[in-house]
């Protein structure tokens, strides 16, 4: 930083007038327009639009300096001194705009309101964003929605509502009992809300999750939230909706409401019904399994590239993206939901030439959800109609395939609403032709009246030169027009004698004189009024078709939905196309039977070899738990989590990747896999794996399917196999849960024999050579070693001590030695206490191994340390005289 800034900064934070609370009659007008827009949004970062930048002034300037990382500077008031300041360009403000919310602040934009002139220039705050109610496409991932939710707390009982501003989403759902924070906190996992609204005086800690906003607790009344509601949807009760009789959803859909008609206004008729989820329709997936899965985001690329949805294949329309990531988020319970999903899948599986019909006309649909919510907003041009117009012929057309297909896909086109009364108002509205998109003749005489005016003298200006010339005898005269003068006369240097005198000179420039007459006076004024006239009216008869279409937003987001859920379901049939996926049979048995299962995402990376599948039998008559051992990397982390897919894969209607499934739907999954820890939170990787494996035993039921790999890793080895065996039992004989446990404990394998509805399998592997071949196949039995010191060769352990480490394990297995911890109380050496510490008095001695001699360290140096290239057969003979002598305790030379 130059010294100049540094100097800026310092007067900046030493004279900023915000931070004195001076009179605002004190201040320059400038300044004072600026902290008169600030008072009424004191909560939130004003950016002031300065002619090409919008600046942020005082402490603003240092958010928006610091968290949209730009340079903080300072701007001078007159006599009211320097302020920090920091500005973001006009052309740029969505980029840093993406920033600020990402950060979780609240951003007002001031725009300039009159035309630059005399005096200041007018503004006035036109929109308020904050992270959960942003609604500019720019500024939002098209495949993702971006969620408001809010949080009502009512004695027992949990409320949740959430909202997308940008597709008219709108639902609730209330939680009840002693499991409503657990059943919140997954709920909130599945949503992932940019935003949080709470009441102001909740207290206790709550499981929440995006930017946490703390909302005045009288919007969460239920009875102030029924009555906004029922004004809002013009209904008399809230019983069509669902939520009649849960008042936390009431009160939590209330908070949002109020909280929409706080920022922005304009985002409210987009709201044109509200949904209740019920409790159990779902599938129960924490976080801590959501993320062990990657369900949506992947551990290495940290986006869906490389996660279950990353290999679903790419929906047409950015509606379908988001349709696919909701049903993936969101598995069913719901066993004749999940075979009319199932049905439609298989059709469109059997039918290849009609999916490629499909998807040509998907592709022809666009974002209707949030095109719908930009005309509702006011904000749609004509461009935008004709968007519309497009977009309704298409979902025509798929109406059209859908009714001729399979009996699945003609009740799916039969739900879907044409909307034929909107496309025959589009398309005598609005119109695309030689001259551009622009509203249609007919639709609003009196814009046809002012164009036709315009046209007419436009058509007399053209005609003017050619008139002109012949009155006057110029054949040079030219009728120009710029934004400074307007429109004019030029007539050359020579030919000014030729001059008329009803000419009125009005500039003089290098090759000549400019001139006027009132005629081309007066038709230019005839022409800027009708300009005038014309803006006003297209913007009245945008506002009158954004009306119309306002009043049919309920029907479009209806048949968006569903074309959305359309392009999702095309999309798992052109992935089960491609790879060979089968339609597993769904039933409310206890079953999970897989023949060849196969990992689909790791099917998907493997371009250039076969995947290995594998088969899982448990549950019906067979056994619960099946107890999974063999080496690391051989592949029993991937079959586990291959098992919890293909579940979660058939409960959102899907086909698997499998030869053959059977699956007794699951009520829960439950995945602990990986070890990680949380620093932020005070947890080793071990606590994590304890929290989780807790949450597992408290939550998990008798429909639940459990995976759980290396319980017990994290600790010493007789702690960890003492609680990964205490689980085991607990699940089989309390919970009952269907489950796979994998283990390095080889001698948990013994419990098959104790246990009536345990058996092990493992993952084969060869050795050869001393190295270790992965066959990737699960077998019966458990297996018969780990294979540990083979893969660290793998992973490139310096070969000593892979010897030294085979050497150790050969003692242990021969049962030569009896290795121990144990704690000796032996005061340290001064020299090996850290730094001289005299309250390191102790330390644990690791007894049973024999340490390497300080003879044999000598050696090893000495050897190491040789000239070989330099020493003759004599000397090198000579020295190992030497060396043996040495370890002999003889005398040397």
């Amino acid at each position: 930083m130059t010294r100049e800034a540094t100097r800026q900064r310092r007067t900046a934070r030493k004279r900023s007038p915000a931070a004195e609370h001076q009179p605002l009659a004190e201040f320059v007008p400038s300044r004072r327009q600026y902290l008169e827009l600030k008072s009424q949004y004191p909560n939130a970062v004003l950016l002031y639009r300065l002619g090409d930048f919008y600046e942020a002034f005082d402490d603003d300037a240092r958010v928006v300096a610091r968290d949209a990382r730009i340079t903080l500077t300072s701007r001078s008031f007159g006599r009211n001194g320097r302020v920090p300041m920091a500005g973001i360009p006009h052309h740029a403000l969505n980029h840093y705009l993406a920033r600020l919310l990402a950060a979780g602040h609240t951003v007002a934009i001031a725009e300039q309101v009159s035309e630059p002139g005399r005096g200041l220039v007018e503004r006035a705050v036109t929109r308020v964003l904050t992270p959960g109610t942003v609604a500019e496409p720019a500024l939002l991932p098209a495949g993702e929605n971006r969620y408001l939710a809010a949080v009502c707390p009512r004695g027992e009982r949990l409320g949740l509502a959430w909202v997308d501003v940008s597709t008219g989403e709108f639902a609730v759902i209330e939680f009840e009992g002693h499991e409503a924070e657990v059943l919140l906190a997954e709920e909130l996992a599945r949503l992932d809300p940019a935003e949080c609204l709470i009441p102001d005086n909740l207290q206790s800690p709550m499981p929440l999750r995006g930017h946490v906003t703390r909302l005045e607790h009288w919007h969460f009344d239920p009875e102030r939230a029924r009555s906004s509601l029922l004004e809002h949807f013009r209904v008399r009760s809230l019983a069509a909706c669902g939520c009649d009789e849960k008042p936390a959803a009431i009160g939590a859909a209330g908070a949002v409401l109020a909280y929409l008609n706080r920022t922005n206004t304009a985002l409210l008729p987009l709201l044109a019904g509200l949904r209740t989820e019920s409790i159990g329709s779902s599938v129960g997936l924490d976080a801590a399994t959501r993320r062990n899965l990657e369900l949506t985001r992947s551990f290495g690329t940290g986006g869906s590239r490389g996660s279950l949805l990353g290999v679903l294949g790419e929906p047409r329309t950015a509606m379908g993206s988001r349709a696919l990531r909701r049903l993936v988020n969101r598995p069913l319970r719901d066993l004749p939901e999940l075979r009319c999903r199932q049905a439609i899948v298989a059709a469109l599986v059997a039918d290849g030439g009609l999916r490629g019909h499909l998807a040509r006309q998907l592709v022809a649909t666009g974002d209707l959800e949030r095109l719908t919510a930009r005309i509702t907003q006011g904000l749609a041009g004509v461009r935008d109609f004709l968007t519309l117009r497009t977009s309704l012929r298409a979902v025509e057309a798929i109406a059209e395939h859908l009714l001729a297909s399979s009996p699945a896909l003609r009740r799916l086109g039969e739900q879907i609403d044409l909307c034929l009364d909107l496309q025959e108002l589009l398309d005598v509205a609005v119109v695309e032709d030689a001259e551009g998109a622009r509203i249609r003749p007919g639709f609003s005489p009196a814009l046809d009246a002012a164009i036709a005016e315009i046209r007419e003298t436009r058509r007399w200006l053209a005609s003017l030169e050619r008139r002109e010339r012949e009155r006057t005898g110029i054949r040079s005269l030219k009728v120009g027009y710029n934004k400074v003068f307007g429109y004019y006369i030029e007539v050359t240097r020579p030919n000014l004698s030729l001059v008329p005198p009803d000419y009125i000179r009005k500039q003089t420039v290098a090759t000549g004189e400019r001139y006027v007459t009132t005629a081309l006076k007066e038709a230019e004024a005839r022409i800027l009024a009708a300009e005038e006239e014309i803006a006003a009216l297209e913007r009245e008869a945008l506002g009158r078709l954004s009306g119309v279409v306002t009043a049919h937003a309920a029907r479009l987001l209806r048949t968006a939905s569903q074309i959305a859920f359309l392009d999702a379901l095309l999309a798992l049939a052109e992935v089960a196309g491609r790879g060979g996926w089968v339609a597993p049979v769904l039933d409310d048995s206890e079953v999970l039977h897989i023949v060849a299962g196969r990992h689909p995402v790791v099917e998907t990376s493997l371009a250039s070899e076969p995947f290995t599948p594998n088969d899982c039998h448990i549950g019906g008559d067979g056994p619960r738990v099946l107890v999974v051992t063999g080496p690391n990397m051989g592949g029993k982390s991937t079959y586990l989590r291959q098992i919890a897919l293909i579940v979660l894969l058939a409960q959102i209607g899907s086909f698997v990747p499998a030869a053959e499934a059977r699956i007794g739907l699951v009520d829960r999954v439950f995945c602990r896999v990986g070890a990680q820890d949380d620093l932020a939170g005070g947890q080793s990787t071990f606590m994590v794996e304890m929290v989780e494996t807790a949450t597992i035993l408290h939550q998990a039921t008798r429909r639940s399917l459990v995976i759980l790999d290396e319980i017990g890793r994290g600790t010493s080895t007789h702690d960890g196999m003492a609680i990964a065996r205490a689980v085991l039992e607990d699940i089989h004989d309390r919970l009952g849960a269907r489950t796979l446990f994998a283990t390095h404990f080889l001698e948990l394998a013994a419990l098959e024999a104790e246990l009536e509805r345990v058996a092990n399998v493992h993952v084969a592997a060869l050795e050869r050579d001393g190295r270790v071949v992965f066959l990737y196949k699960v077998r019966p039995g458990p297996a018969n070693r780990a294979y540990g010191i083979q893969v660290s060769r793998l992973a490139g352990l310096p070969p000593w001590v892979a010897e030294r480490a085979q050497t150790l394990l050969a003692e242990l297995t021969s049962g030569q030695s009896t290795y121990q911890l144990v704690a000796r109380e032996e005061p340290l050496a001064a020299s090996q206490t850290a730094g001289g510490n005299e309250d390191v008095a102790y330390q644990l001695a690791l007894t049973g191994f024999q340490p390497i001699s300080s003879a044999c360290q000598r050696l090893a140096r000495e050897l190491c340390a040789l000239d070989l290239t330099s020493m003759t057969p004599r000397e090198a003979l000579d020295w190992l005289f030497e060396q043996q002598a040495r370890l002999r305790g003889q005398p040397t030379m």
